[in-house]
């Protein structure tokens, strides 16, 4: 029986400590359904007996506590909510055990958030890791040694596993049932709980935001002249004699504050202009590439899907108010 062990770390959201439990313990009643004995032991796994959550409505009671558990074969850590530095202090504890018991051969992985948590053990650094993207610009600044994939749902590396945002949990928790257990039992585990079992990517639902939390004031102004003229054609040679730099120096400076070239923050930026007019306007494909700054038809459609996942009409169809309604 294989021991698994979902951490309750203090600030945790609750839906990643019940939603685990449930689906793991789902499987064992599939196979108690066909007189077999459980596949999983799943167990709760506290610093303290009850842990308050949600401003203290719900409290969650531990079915045993962190140091009372030697030896596990997979440590499940749930998204934290808050600030994410006062949130690692308040969960520091939980640290030094994660590191103990994947040197013992256990298997880690995060969900959302909790990427926070065990990139804090260290096990991560030169290693992938997804989490929510609205919090990828604050983990590249505090764990720059770990290889973050902003887009992914789902990252598995040496037995460290994490999930991209929110409820993309179910899809990294599915994906270990398959793996443990067979593709069976995964596929039965997403219709009962009604998950869409084949999700690879979060790029669809990422929300282009700048990263401007920095103190290099000439690249924040070449932020602010792209978002506000994406309509135009911008060079880079444009902005480096805008603001009197130059042009590997600007492209340097930009790439350490913002995490993307020069290159990708234009196509970023006008991609973003273009989601929100598909979404919410009846303006045909062209129409919204043309308003965006673009002309070449086959570029548009080549950078739309490489940033979202999806092609513009697959988007508007997704997402359009009026499409979803018809």
């Amino acid at each position: 029986m294989r021991h698994i062990s979902i951490l309750v770390p203090k600030g945790a959201v609750l839906g990643s400590i019940e939603g685990p439990r449930q689906l793991f313990t789902q499987v064992n009643q599939f196979f108690k359904a066909k007189g077999e004995p459980p596949v999983f032991k799943v167990q709760l796994v506290g610093l303290e007996k009850e842990t308050p959550l949600c401003g203290g409505l719900v409290t969650i009671h531990a079915d045993t506590l962190l140091n009372d558990v030697e030896k596990t074969d997979l440590v499940i850590i749930p998204a934290v909510d808050g600030e994410m530095k006062a949130a690692l202090e308040a969960n520091k504890e939980f640290i030094p055990w994660i590191t103990k018991q994947y040197k013992a051969g256990a298997e880690v992985a995060s969900l959302c958030l909790g990427a926070f948590i065990l990139a804090s053990t260290g096990l991560l650094n030169g290693r992938k890791a997804a989490t929510h993207w609205l919090a990828a610009n604050d983990f590249r600044k505090m764990f720059p040694e770990v290889n973050l994939m902003a887009e992914k749902v789902i990252t598995d590396e040496r037995g460290l596993y994490s999930s991209g945002g929110a409820y993309s949990y179910l899809n990294l928790v599915l994906y270990l049932i398959e793996k443990y257990v067979g593709r069976e039992m995964a596929i039965l585990n997403a219709k009962v709980f009604a998950i869409e079992i084949e999700r690879e990517s979060q790029s669809p639902f990422i929300i282009f935001q700048g990263q401007k939390e920095h103190e290099d004031e000439p690249i924040k102004k070449a932020q602010e002249f792209i978002e506000n003229n994406f309509q135009e054609k911008i060079t880079v040679d444009q902005l480096a004699s805008m603001l009197a730099l130059g042009r590997r120096n600007l492209e340097r400076r930009f790439k350490k504050a913002t995490s993307n070239t020069l290159v990708e923050y234009i196509q970023r930026v006008k991609i973003e202009a273009a989601k929100m007019s598909l979404e919410t306007s009846r303006e045909n494909v062209n129409e919204v590439m043309y308003k965006v700054g673009y002309t070449d038809t086959k570029a548009f459609r080549t950078t739309f899907k490489r940033i979202t996942g999806l092609s513009p009409i697959e988007y508007r169809n997704k997402y359009n108010r009026e499409m979803i309604a018809a």
